[in-house]
């Protein structure tokens, strides 16, 4: 329902039907990121769209999400992207490179490409952390590009 009578406001609209959505993941940390997975998966058929309209490709690592997504995006194919990964913090300073090297890189191909992409990367302290956030992190990506493509279309 609209707040202002003469303000054009855009709806909330998660109808996914023909919603064509890429998906990266890393295979770091496998075990969160399939989690990340099938609950993204869920909730896009839940949301209406056809696994048929759905693609995903594994990457080794976090740092080749970005890469990855911009190869996807290339293509045409899809409406919306989503990166899945886990980035556990360690000993080193690695961790702040990867989580922020990773994230940058999303965003660049965001904004080069035009392209909405949810990024449901988890950066977290610990392994428990990372599997307590995993199902919600997973859905609310496929509530994000769903969204995010809906509201592209109204524009």
């Amino acid at each position: 329902m609209p707040r202002y009578d003469n303000i054009c406001e855009h709806e909330i609209n998660l109808d996914g039907k023909g919603i064509r959505v890429g998906i990266v993941m890393s295979r770091f940390n496998i075990d969160i990121c399939e989690g990340l997975l099938s609950a993204c998966t869920a909730e896009l058929t839940k949301l209406g769209v056809k696994e048929s309209d759905m693609c995903i490709a594994t990457v080794p690592g976090a740092l080749e999400i970005p890469l990855a997504l911009q190869k996807l995006a290339a293509t045409g194919k899809y409406d919306a992207l989503i990166a899945l990964g886990a980035v556990v913090r360690g000993d080193t300073y690695h961790f702040e490179v990867v989580s922020n090297e990773m994230a940058s890189g999303i965003m660049q191909v965001t904004l080069d490409t035009g392209l909405p992409i949810a990024n449901a990367v988890l950066t977290t302290n610990t392994d428990d952390q990372a599997l307590l956030r995993m199902s919600q992190k997973g859905a609310e990506a496929a509530q994000v590009v769903v969204e995010m493509v809906n509201l592209f279309k109204a524009v």
